[in-house]
């Protein structure tokens, strides 16, 4: 597996399963499936309305969370919220994300 080297010295796979427009279901079977035959790399976000889907999917996949470089998303409405990123967290069921991007930044 290749990495790209990120500014604060962590790595990120070049190659990852995207969540985006993925049901649900659909999102819990191939993000389990997708890291069960070698990915390491999950991008999520609020908006895709999958969040707890992937993050059933990471802990059924039986790959260790520290093994897993996990992203995902603020959308512009949630920026104000100080909560944001404790409900991504929840949604997901981890205690942590390797990289959160803001959605669409804007304004």
């Amino acid at each position: 597996m290749e990495y790209v080297t990120m500014n604060n010295g962590n790595k990120c796979p070049v190659i990852g399963i995207g969540t985006f427009m993925i049901s649900p279901a659909d999102a819990e079977v191939s993000v389990r499936e997708a890291l069960k035959i070698g990915y390491s790399c999950v991008d999520t976000a609020a908006a895709y309305q999958n969040e707890r889907a992937c993050g059933r999917g990471i802990k059924a996949s039986g790959v260790a969370r520290e093994d897993v470089f996990l992203s995902a998303k603020l959308w512009p409405s949630e920026y104000e919220n100080e909560n944001a990123v404790d409900e991504t967290l929840e949604r997901l069921g981890v205690d942590y994300v390797d990289l959160l991007y803001l959605h669409q930044p804007a304004g």
